[in-house]
């Protein structure tokens, strides 16, 4: 069997350590003892940038992407929009921008130097108060279960969700990411005010485990 390599090692601000692995051509990313990333799972994480901008009227749209992860979901994104689109990123830890730069930087494929990305180191949170976007797509902490910072709940309750929808511009679209259903969380986006679509996909192109993806527009 291959052996696991540590590579590097991140804090999380508010309390927290990521641990970067590689195991031959696979990286994963892991909170103690549960991966939160992997290089061999992107199906979902692919599925939440071409699903929302199947949803998109807009010819140019800007989305705002919460979490860089492994830049599967950027990744996917830039390969579909046109070369008027812009994409931002937040992302919370720099480290994870750092690993995607050095040694992850082939599966990285420079979607980071892509002209129509932005890279905001900090919390999505902030960066939703910015407004004008026409999709905001979350993937921070496994979903509204919170795994790896308890302040990322303020996200997924019911001021967060406000704060999302009157950053949408009209027709927009807020996309949420979770390794699971959550009927409780359904009902909090719809009495946000939000009709709700929600889809299930696969982890892996067509297999592995079934993840969910919320659609809500206001």
């Amino acid at each position: 069997m291959i052996p696991r390599e540590h590579l590097a090692t991140a804090q999380i601000p508010g309390g927290g350590e990521l641990r970067l692995y590689k195991r031959g051509g696979e990286f994963t990313i892991a909170l103690g003892g549960n991966e939160l990333m992997s290089s061999r799972m992107a199906g979902s994480e692919e599925a939440l940038a071409l699903m929302t901008i199947e949803r998109l009227g807009a010819s140019a749209p800007h989305l705002l992407i919460g979490g860089y992860g492994m830049g599967f979901t950027l990744r996917a994104a830039l390969g579909r929009l046109g070369a008027d689109a812009r994409v931002s990123v937040a992302e919370l830890v720099p480290e994870i921008i750092e690993w995607a730069r050095g040694p992850m930087a082939a599966l990285t494929a420079g979607c980071l130097d892509d002209p129509r990305a932005q890279i905001i180191i900090g919390d999505v949170a902030d960066a939703i108060s910015a407004g004008g976007y026409d999709a905001i797509l979350l993937d921070v902490d496994n979903g509204p279960d919170g795994l790896s910072r308890a302040a990322n709940d303020r996200l997924y309750n019911a001021k967060g969700l406000a704060a999302a929808k009157a950053a949408l511009k009209p027709g927009g679209v807020l996309a949420i990411w979770s390794a699971g259903p959550d009927a409780k969380f359904t009902r909090r986006l719809k009495d946000a005010g939000f009709r709700v679509e929600e889809a299930g996909v696969r982890a892996r192109a067509g297999k592995g485990a079934r993840h969910v993806i919320w659609f809500a527009r206001a």
